[in-house]
């Protein structure tokens, strides 16, 4: 399905860019979006065999239902996204993804957390909370993954980074990433948490996104001022 997904939401872009109406935004964040809406509202389908796959194609009928959904849900999330679109793109339709680090590399895995108010156990929203490495703001992978990060208040207070790969000299070197995680809100004594991450270089860099890889922090808490 996301196969199907990608090439209709390719397909009716691609259309939308050839007859330059300009009434539709057509860059490559808000193809992302609108492929995201879609997989997240369709029946997945998976398959383990040749045999699993031979079945999908032998009902033809079927096959254009599926096509025919999904292009209606592709225009519908389009519409939506269109008219409310992802800040901190330029929407221009020349946007590329992020230049990464090519050969060797180390790969930093994401960094999660939970930020709770002491006084309560309650989860705090509207922190702000910075990942620095040297003092310095530790790059993200694209502009989705916001460094700092501003907590809002249906995410429960957790937090959650996926810092850029770093450049490494080859494969198998070992190092420690001594990174600090900085927490500041109005009312609140301002926190920093510690932490090293045990890192060893890898042949390329790793661009999907995986929980399992996810660096858990322990739940911090701020105390009020």
């Amino acid at each position: 399905m996301e196969d199907l997904v990608k090439a209709t939401v390719t397909e009716l872009f691609d259309a939308e860019e050839r007859g330059a109406s300009g009434s539709w935004c057509t860059c490559r964040q808000c193809r992302m979006d609108v492929a995201c809406y879609v997989l997240n509202r369709i029946r997945p389908e998976y398959v383990v065999s040749s045999r699993g796959i031979a079945y999908t194609e032998q009902d033809y009928g079927e096959k254009l239902q599926k096509t025919a959904d999904v292009v209606s849900m592709a225009r519908e999330g389009w519409a939506r996204i269109n008219a409310t679109k992802r800040p901190g793109h330029e929407h221009n339709g020349m946007e590329k993804a992020a230049t990464l680090v090519e050969g060797p590399v180390f790969n930093v895995p994401p960094v999660m957390g939970r930020v709770f108010n002491v006084s309560n156990f309650e989860p705090i929203s509207g922190a702000t909370v910075s990942l620095y490495h040297l003092d310095e703001l530790l790059p993200m992978t694209d502009a989705n993954w916001q460094n700092p990060y501003h907590i809002v208040k249906n995410t429960a207070g957790t937090f959650i980074f996926w810092p850029r790969p770093m450049a490494a000299a080859s494969i198998g070197l070992s190092t420690a990433l001594a990174l600090r995680v900085h927490i500041s809100l109005d009312g609140f004594e301002p926190l920093d948490h510690y932490l090293e991450l045990k890192l060893v270089s890898e042949a390329r860099y790793s661009s999907q996104f995986s929980m399992q890889a996810v660096y858990r922090l322990p739940d911090l808490y701020v105390f009020p001022s």
